[in-house]
């Protein structure tokens, strides 16, 4: 790691108490011990970051886009250890220094089929040694993929998988109307005619019983295991408060206010996606970041299907005036690391805190403005155009 002993001098630094203007900031052993005006002690090495801000690395619980560096084009896929070393670049050039893998478990071939979930958890674990980014993995299980259903409890019980999302995304049934949506969506990442679609459908519907009976069961075991459980794109009171009687943990991707609300109420913590802002709106139809905003009901930013929005999201949130920077940036960094039980280790610049930082020109809202970017206390990327 180089010297163990780091510091940044005369730099504006946000932290979980707001900006502390011409800090001095001390690092030891890829950990923060001191963010001050206090004069360099001996023994630190000063770094140079004049004219540059200091803002907590972004913790994205939340992102999938690795999936079109895989399957750039329906049914043509590339090497995964290729792909994820890729992804890695990417997240650090958007700042994103803690990354859960949103791998998908489900009954489909191909991309998000349980074969490709377990490669790709096998080659991020073992690459964590060359992986920059912090990297974990988040399983997004659909109910209707029943099969192998003690490889998935024992990713959970080993803790292979640090967050489970429980999705069900399949049409209520398979009328010609009712499939045209989830066709255009799958044939994205898979080819498959007509007919071969309907059958995979057809058969998923017949095994959402006891996919059921097995969530719930995997509820329990990520309980115990002490792996925090999401819900996905609730959208009506009766899933929310199923959710609270399992305990969810983040409500992801509620469908309106009330139920933003009512996840909130229960202690979940409400999660939505950077783009919905960047864009301005769901792509789905489902409330927007800016009207969860103002009504108070949002807690964390993901990057969901693209990295740059979630560096550039709390800009545009200031600009937008819905909240301060400061509070802003904790939806990408403080929330979302409280949120998976990191809040002990990541998301803010403190003192006992791992050492992640990006380094960004100041009053620059494009990705494009990091300089560098820190994990605990190593500069892994640096940006000469930054």
């Amino acid at each position: 790691m180089g010297n163990s002993k780091l510091a940044f001098q005369d730099i504006d630094v946000l932290t979980p108490d707001g900006w502390v203007k011409d800090a001095t900031v001390l690092m030891e052993e890829g950990h923060f011990v001191q963010i001050d005006s206090n004069p360099l002690p001996q023994g630190f090495v000063a770094q140079n970051a004049t004219g540059l801000r200091m803002l907590p690395g972004i913790v994205d619980i939340h992102g999938d886009a690795f999936e079109r560096m895989i399957c750039p084009r329906p049914g043509v896929t590339f090497p995964l250890e290729m792909a994820i070393a890729e992804n890695d670049r990417a997240l650090l050039s958007s700042g994103i220094t803690t990354f859960y893998y949103s791998i998908t478990d489900s009954f489909e071939p191909g991309l998000r089929s349980r074969a490709t979930a377990r490669q790709m958890i096998e080659i991020i674990l073992k690459g964590k040694d060359h992986l920059r980014a912090n990297s974990q993995i988040h399983i997004r299980h659909e109910q209707a993929n029943t099969a192998d259903f003690d490889e998935l409890c024992e990713w959970i019980e080993t803790r292979k998988v640090t967050l489970l999302s429980l999705n069900n995304h399949l049409p209520p049934s398979t009328d010609d109307e009712t499939l045209i949506r989830y066709t255009k969506g799958l044939r994205q990442r898979i080819k498959l005619s007509d007919l071969e679609i309907r059958a995979l459908i057809e058969q998923a519907l017949e095994q959402e019983s006891e996919g059921l009976q097995q969530l719930e069961k995997l509820v329990l075991q990520a309980q115990a295991a002490q792996v925090p459980v999401a819900s996905h794109d609730d959208d009506s009171a009766g899933k929310v408060a199923l959710s609270a009687k399992r305990g969810v943990a983040i409500a992801e991707f509620p469908a309106s206010i009330d139920l933003a609300a009512q996840s909130q109420a229960y202690g979940a913590a409400v999660l939505m996606g950077a783009p919905n802002l960047v864009r301005g709106g769901s792509h789905v139809g489902f409330m927007s970041v800016e009207a969860a905003a103002k009504a108070r009901v949002l807690d964390c930013l993901c990057s969901d299907y693209h990295y740059p929005s979630l560096f550039h999201a709390p800009f545009k949130m200031a600009e937008m005036g819905l909240m301060e920077f400061a509070d802003a940036w904790s939806l990408v960094s403080r929330h979302p690391a409280k949120a998976v039980g990191l809040g002990d280790r990541k998301g803010a610049i403190a003192p006992g805190l791992e050492a992640d930082f990006l380094l960004v020109k100041p009053e620059e809202s494009l990705p494009s403005a990091i300089a560098a970017v820190y994990i605990q206390g190593k500069e892994v990327a640096r940006f000469t155009g930054g």
